[in-house]
């Protein structure tokens, strides 16, 4: 159950696990404050209603609760991501992400390879547009960067499919490919500082 929440707290970034910087210190209170949204949000799936139902999540609660409860969820090599909700549906994020375990697994075929750059433990940082619709989101990357160096697409890709394999998605996710959203969630409507979350 704990990673489902951990999923549903991270939904409106759910295309992009990696995720970019805000400037507060993450506090307990908001940690707390997210798992309860998040455990109304998970019971209220359970027993749908007809008319809609609507649950604001703030960027401070978001990133507690990854600091805080969500950090032994994250992929191995995956830490300190933090999520800002920049509005009209922009969203962004950033995490310090392990680029060496990438590199063993790919083996770079020539200098050209974007791969054979990727080394270290490096702050990776995307930013985008999410749209959201009876049930289905939809991610449109606008710029990502590596170790502050802007990056193209590919290689976000490449970093995003390695950390979010699974035994049932072994090429992990496509930036590109439409995504359920999870526990009846119609829409995420993101606005400056927080998202609405309407089931």
């Amino acid at each position: 159950m704990f990673v489902s929440q951990v999923r549903l707290a991270t939904a409106f970034v759910a295309a992009v696990p990696i995720v970019i910087m805000a400037a507060e210190q993450p506090s307990r209170k908001d940690a707390d404050q997210m798992r309860q949204k998040v455990a109304a949000i998970m019971q209220l799936s359970e027993r749908p209603r007809r008319e809609p139902v609507k649950t604001t999540v703030t960027e401070p609660e978001v990133n507690a609760y990854l600091a805080l409860d969500a950090r032994n969820e994250l992929p191995a090599g995956v830490v300190e991501p933090v999520v800002s909700i920049l509005g009209t549906g922009r969203v962004a994020g950033r995490a310090i992400v392990d680029l060496d375990a990438i590199r063993k697994q790919k083996k770079p075929t020539s200098m050209l390879d974007p791969a054979s750059y990727l080394t270290g433990r490096l702050p990776v940082e995307a930013t985008g547009v999410l749209t959201t619709s009876n049930g289905v989101g939809r991610f449109q990357l606008e710029s990502a960067s590596v170790g502050g160096v802007p990056v193209p697409k590919m290689v976000l890709q490449e970093i995003v499919s390695h950390y979010s394999r699974t035994a049932q998605n072994p090429s992990g996710i496509n930036l590109d490919d439409p995504f359920p959203l999870p526990s009846r969630i119609r829409e995420i409507q993101v606005e400056r500082g927080h998202a609405v979350v309407v089931q």
